[in-house]
Order: C-alpha cells, then sequence, then structure tokens
C-alpha cells in the first residue's frame, strides 16, 4: 500500500485542474483521486466536468448522503414530506435545523449567483450520463446531527440552537471571510457559524468523523476492478480525508457500523424531574398544611402557569385557536408523560386543522429566510407552534416551581 499527494495538480503529465487541490492514493489495487472544490465556486464545477470527461476515471464518489443530493436534484421533495410522521418520531427540531441549512445556502446562492454544492451535483449528472458508478460517500446528516447534539451538553444544545437560529432569520450578506472560511472548509461547519471551531465535539461530529465515514465507504464500495476513482469532496476534508484512506486498518462495514452508531442514553431529564419533584411535594404540603383551600389555590398555581405558557406560545406562533386549547389543556399534566413534550400535541393538532398546501412546500426555502416568511408558511408555522409552546410549557413549570417554594417558605 503506497500513496502519492500532489497539490494544484491532476497528473504528472498534464496540467487539466490546475489551481484545484488534489491527493491521490493507492490502495488495495485502487487509484483514489480526491478532488477537493469549494462548494460556492465555478471553478470547481469546471475542474469536476474535465475531471470526468477527461474519461480517466471507472467510478466517481461524492460528498453527499441521500437526502442532500436529493434536496440538491429535486427541490419539490419537501412536499411529499409527511410532517404528522415527523411530529410523531420526534424529529421536529432536526427539521428545523434542515431548514435553517437551506436558509444558509439560499442566502449564498443570492449572493454569489452559485448554488452552494453545484459541483457535487454536476459531478453526480456527469456520471450518469457516462454510465459510470456514482457512490455517494457522506454520512447521513440527521446521523451527524444526532451524533453532535449527544456530544453536547444543556448549555452546548442551547448555544448551538441560538446560532441556527441567528443565522436562520439574518438578512444581511455572508460576510467576504465566511465565504473565504466556506472555500476551504465545509457547508455544515460553515452553518453553525464559530460555534462550530469554538465545539470540539461538534467539529469532531461534523468534519473529523466523516472524513474517517467518507474513507470508509471508499474502502467498502471499491475494489481492484474499479482502478480509478474520483472522489469530489470538500477541500476541507482533503487532508483529513487522505490520512484515514492511506492509514485505517479496521474492516470497513465494522468501523461504518461504530460511526453510524447512535447510542441510546438514558435521558434522564433531572432538572425537569427535579422541578417535578419540588412542585408536587409543594402541592402536597399545602393539601396537609393548609387544607383543601390551600392545595387547590397551588394546583391552580400549576394550571395557570403551565397552561397558560404554552397557550400564550402557541398564540405567539399564530396558531389555530384549537392548536392553543389543546396546549392549555395538555401542559398541565406533563408529570404523566414526560417523554412527549407539549408542543407535539399542538403541533399535532395545528397540522391537521392547516394542512400545509403544495405551495407551501415549494415555497419553504424562501419563506425559512424571514421571520415574516415562517409565519406565512404553513409548514414553518407548525415548527414555531412546537418550538414556542414548548418554551411555554417550560417556563410555565419553572415559575410554577419557584411560586410554590416561595409560598412554603413564607
Amino acid at each position: 500500500m503506497n500513496e502519492a499527494m500532489t497539490d494544484n495538480f491532476f497528473d504528472a503529465d498534464s496540467d487539466l485542474l490546475a489551481g484545484q487541490p488534489v491527493r491521490i492514493v493507492e490502495r488495495d489495487g485502487v487509484r483514489y483521486t480526491l478532488l477537493g472544490t469549494a462548494h460556492v465556486s465555478l471553478a470547481s464545477v469546471q475542474a469536476v466536468e474535465q475531471a470526468i470527461g477527461s474519461g480517466r476515471f471507472d467510478a466517481v464518489a461524492v460528498e453527499l448522503d441521500p437526502q442532500r443530493l436529493q434536496a440538491l436534484t429535486n427541490p419539490d421533495s419537501l412536499a411529499q414530506l409527511d410532517l404528522i410522521d415527523v411530529i410523531r418520531k420526534g424529529r421536529v427540531a432536526l427539521f428545523a435545523a434542515n431548514l435553517a441549512l437551506a436558509a444558509y445556502q439560499r442566502r449564498l446562492a443570492e449572493q454569489l449567483g452559485i448554488e452552494p454544492g453545484a459541483e457535487l451535483k454536476r459531478a453526480v449528472q456527469l456520471a450518469k450520463e457516462r454510465d459510470l458508478p456514482v457512490h455517494l460517500i457522506d454520512r447521513d446528516v440527521g446521523l451527524t446531527f444526532r451524533r453532535a447534539s449527544q456530544r453536547l451538553g444543556f448549555l452546548g444544545k442551547i448555544k448551538l440552537v441560538m446560532g441556527l437560529g441567528a443565522g436562520l432569520f439574518s438578512s444581511e450578506d455572508v460576510g467576504e471571510e465566511e465565504i473565504e472560511k466556506l472555500k476551504q472548509g465545509d457547508m455544515l461547519e460553515s452553518s453553525f457559524g464559530e460555534f462550530a471551531s469554538e465545539s470540539p465535539a461538534l467539529y469532531e461530529a461534523i468534519i473529523g468523523e466523516r472524513d474517517r465515514y467518507m474513507a470508509t465507504r471508499l474502502r467498502e464500495e471499491y475494489h481492484s476492478e474499479q482502478r480509478n476513482v474520483l472522489a469530489v469532496v470538500g477541500a476541507g476534508h482533503l487532508a483529513g480525508l487522505a490520512r484515514y484512506l492511506e492509514t485505517d486498518t479496521e474492516a470497513p462495514a465494522t468501523l461504518r457500523e461504530q460511526l453510524e452508531a447512535v447510542p441510546k442514553k438514558r435521558n434522564i431529564p433531572w432538572i425537569t424531574l427535579t422541578i417535578l419533584a419540588v412542585v408536587l411535594a409543594g402541592i402536597g404540603i399545602g393539601f396537609w398544611r393548609g387544607g383543601l383551600d390551600m392545595g387547590a389555590h397551588m394546583l391552580a398555581i400549576w394550571a395557570l402557569y403551565t397552561g397558560g405558557l404554552a397557550g400564550l406560545g402557541a398564540l405567539l406562533a399564530r396558531s389555530h385557536p384549537l392548536s392553543i386549547l389543546t396546549a392549555i389543556a395538555v401542559a398541565p399534566f406533563k408529570p404523566f408523560r414526560l417523554s412527549i413534550p407539549t408542543g407535539a400535541f399542538a403541533a399535532m393538532v395545528e397540522t391537521r386543522l392547516r394542512k400545509p398546501a403544495y405551495l407551501d412546500f415549494l415555497q419553504l426555502r424562501d419563506d425559512a429566510q424571514t421571520l415574516k416568511g415562517w409565519y406565512r408558511n404553513r409548514v414553518t408555522r407548525i415548527v414555531l407552534t412546537f418550538m414556542l409552546t414548548n418554551l411555554g410549557s417550560m417556563l410555565g413549570l419553572w415559575l410554577t416551581g419557584f411560586t410554590v417554594y416561595g409560598k412554603l417558605a413564607s
């Protein structure tokens, strides 16, 4: 097994792809040409066209997963989304993160005049036109988000949500410095802003792990019958991908299984349980000390704060009146359904009563860029219903805890 690495040239006797970063790794009878691209560069698109057009490759691999490829090649695919299924499976947060990523990419496309990831899309198109095998070697974006989220603490998750939200609703042009970083980096990393570089856990999940995952997929898919493989990846992955492709010795199938695993954590909401314990104990003590009147008063406080603030959250999301009533009615029963958020019930009712139309899905990428668009579009308004109802319910729980504790201490 040996490796030859080159920068800024395609082959020893050719000036094809001059100016493009390239690494060449030879392993197990396969020659991997790793072409580093900028996801917002016409030059990268041209480099891909030249490389595949040269006829030197037996197969093409790209830094995409099926979901991202579908988003690039079929923008209308969102219209086939089953929102009820998204809510039931607890994927609303992931869906919101994908909206943030789509909004960021749209801002870049409008500012730079090129669709982010155009070179990856072009690589797939040209390979299919030439009947070359195409392999999508990147990890599913949902798996990446879930593995990243598990490594972050409570405050880290809050910062992540705030960072995504800031990027989602920003109407300013992407700065020159950020664009330059994007040319040398990765789309997912750039969408998280500065937090990605400040958080080692997040950086490892969205960059380091994916370098190794893509190297594993290359070893898994290609053997000596396909001797020349072109792999089109973001320039930021080039060095790590080449290193893992050269040095990893563990069986690809075993390694891929490890990198796709999302360990099931016993996600015990200790903070919520503690507050609930304080509230319920306080209500019990209230009955014991002050009799029925005081106990009933504390129960009324519980229902007023949790139900009222959950309903207020739904109201701020401009939800349907029945969705608001659902939030008010369901929130006080939080102790009996710890694993199901109040917002899921309100969002489910909102989806039933205001089912998004086909046009809502078509306009989703544009509407997701502005706060006004989020309220106008029925899809994003369902997400707002989910998030703001949960926020209100959580604030109501905390406020009840402080109030009950204050009454008992006085």
